[in-house]
């Protein structure tokens, strides 16, 4: 799946329905016009140093949900169980690998992952979810995942929560002005010796994926204020 380049409004149909999966940026709010130019614009490497393979890896896709809330503009986010045997206790976006009922990963298949991977995880109604932008594939080279990031503009709200408690702890939404706070951001320092951007919010660390993600997002949005990148936490070397 491509970057949604400089159209302003398309439609991908395929899959597993018959039903178009639309992509558009129409009636989007004015804050996130700078989101959706980014998607259209920005390159895999200025998002990430791990870009996919040229054979392999599994295709996957999370759900970037913007919305409104009673802070201003918020991102959906899932804390995964504390019990789970890998990534207990992780941030992340609503997502998981595409099936075949999905459809085709070239076509519209990631676009309809990410909705229904949001529905089974967090109970939200996808009919209220308008995907305005698709960033370019990224790569988790411990898992092995192809991850399209879909952006998504909560369009009509409807009630969430942690679907499987087995697998899902809670399922917040974290206002933007809390992620673009100085005072919230950190760098993470694995015991690997890799550092990454964090986000230190909800009583909670955003590391790893996820935050490198939102940290690219606010940096191409033009959301991004000086913050100190010496401030450090360190992660335990079972993260």
């Amino acid at each position: 799946m491509a970057p949604a380049g400089d159209e302003r409004d398309r439609t991908v149909t395929g899959g597993a329905s018959d039903r178009p999966v639309a992509v558009t940026e129409e009636g989007l709010p004015e804050w996130l016009e700078p989101v959706a130019r980014a998607a259209r614009t920005v390159a895999p490497e200025q998002l990430s140093r791990f870009l996919p393979p040229e054979r392999g890896g599994r295709q996957s896709a999370v759900l970037i949900l913007f919305g409104e809330g009673t802070h201003g503009p918020e991102l959906l986010l899932m804390e995964r169980a504390g019990s789970l045997r890998s990534h207990a206790g992780q941030l992340s976006f609503p997502g998981g690998a595409l099936d075949p009922e999905d459809g085709d990963p070239d076509g519209d298949g990631l676009l309809r992952a990410a909705l229904r991977e949001a529905e089974e995880e967090t109970g939200l109604d996808p009919a209220g979810v308008q995907i305005f932008g698709v960033l370019p594939r990224l790569y988790i080279p411990v898992s092995g995942f192809v991850v399209a990031p879909v952006l998504g503009w909560w369009r009509s709200p409807s009630p969430f929560h942690a679907v499987d408690p087995a697998e899902t702890a809670r399922v917040f939404t974290v206002p933007v002005a809390d992620l673009t706070d100085p005072a919230n951001r950190a760098t993470t320092v694995h015991p690997s010796g890799h550092r990454g951007p964090a986000f230190l919010v909800e009583s909670a660390l955003v590391w790893g994926f996820t935050a490198g993600v939102i940290d690219r997002i606010i940096h191409f949005a033009g959301w991004e204020r000086p913050w100190d990148r010496g401030k450090q936490v360190p992660l335990d070397w079972r993260s």
